[in-house]
């Protein structure tokens, strides 16, 4: 075991006889472990990428007022705030995290049993299932104080400055590589419409920011085992005050394409209209009452712009030379990108029968 971690350990109570101590789950971003205890149970110890998030406390800050908040709620509500939610375990000092003589920021969480987490979409319950998890999530957090929270990644959903950087990068060209895509530039650039529609929603106070979890992914619910229920909404980082539409949109972007994010076999993607269906009754039974009419109005949209937006960072990185995104073969940001222009045009079909679907479960 690292010292750094032994050192951790030292700053809680309670964990003593450990049995058990591996690497836990499939994360690309921070490093995580799982602990088994005698008597105690497991533990989920996480050490947080400053590369990633650079004001770390701001970001454990954001994630202890969520959690306590969802906490007391579910236990209002008849739930089991022990399943439902994450819970932070308080260091000897009683703070959320504690920070290592290297400076790095850990945090504990106890460990949901009994659960199980899917990668990929594979059918429409799981996919309501999902829809209804994201949405009692905006729902329980409707009546919190947004104002409370940081912008722990500055601009991360601000799409008019995602243009910005993608316009730069054009111009940069480090590699020349521009020319050879100027198909694909010209699709996003004769949308730049997209980048204005929910900045200019929320100037003119048609929409609020609301409390987001801004990565909606089908991999970040925790399922009951047993009944395959959807459970508990985890992966708090990127909490942060944000559009309801764009939770509802990126899952959507994920979790409806008919093909993988990255498949280069472009007839395989497009958007999966019964997924679409499925996620959007779970999503509206369970927040439905807490969106105002132009937020539920702007949802189908939220699932376009989320797929834009992606769609030009994959291709700006491309262009770039690949510095953000991690690529596994060549051309893999550009086929990312191309994956996104495929399924925004079929977006773009089937926009009316969206609308209508939301319509539907209002």
């Amino acid at each position: 075991m690292k010292s750094s971690v032994i050192e951790v350990l030292q700053q809680y109570n309670n964990f003593t006889k450990l049995k058990e101590f591996s690497e836990y789950g499939n994360g690309h971003i921070n490093d995580t472990y799982l602990l088994d205890y005698e008597g105690s149970g497991k533990v989920i110890l996480q050490k947080i990428n400053k590369t990633i998030f650079k004001e770390p406390k701001k970001l454990m800050e954001n994630i202890a007022l969520v959690t306590s908040f969802l906490r007391d709620k579910i236990e209002k509500n008849g739930g089991d705030p022990d399943r439902e939610t994450l819970n932070l375990i308080k260091t000897k000092d009683g703070q959320s995290f504690y920070e290592d003589s290297k400076g790095d920021i850990w945090r504990a969480y106890n460990f949901i049993a009994d659960t199980i987490c899917y990668e990929q979409v594979t059918n429409a319950k799981e996919f309501y299932e999902s829809g209804y998890a994201f949405g009692n999530f905006q729902n329980l957090l409707a009546d919190f104080p947004v104002n409370k929270l940081s912008e722990v990644i500055k601009n991360f959903h601000n799409t008019e400055d995602r243009f910005a950087t993608f316009k730069a990068q054009i111009n940069e060209d480090p590699l020349g590589r521009a020319k050879t895509v100027k198909e694909e530039i010209d699709f996003f650039l004769n949308r730049e419409e997209y980048t204005h529609i929910f900045n200019r929603a929320l100037a003119n106070n048609e929409i609020s920011l609301k409390v987001t979890h801004n990565d909606t992914k089908l991999n970040n619910i925790l399922f009951d085992k047993d009944t395959k229920k959807a459970l508990c909404v985890i992966d708090l980082d990127t909490i942060m005050p944000g559009v309801a539409a764009f939770d509802f949109g990126d899952s959507i972007r994920f979790g409806a394409n008919k093909g993988l994010e990255d498949e280069v076999d472009l007839s395989k993607v497009g958007l999966d209209i019964e997924l679409f269906k499925a996620f959007t009754r779970g999503f509206l039974e369970a927040c439905g009452k807490s969106l105002n009419k132009k937020e539920i109005e702007l949802l189908h949209m939220g699932a376009i712009v989320m797929t834009y937006e992606c769609g030009i960072r994959f291709l700006g990185d491309y262009i770039a030379g690949d510095k953000y995104f991690k690529i596994a073969r060549e051309n893999h940001n550009l086929d990312r990108a191309r994956t996104q222009i495929k399924l925004i045009s079929d977006m773009e079909e089937h926009i009316e029968e969206m609308k209508k679907i939301v319509e539907k479960y209002i």
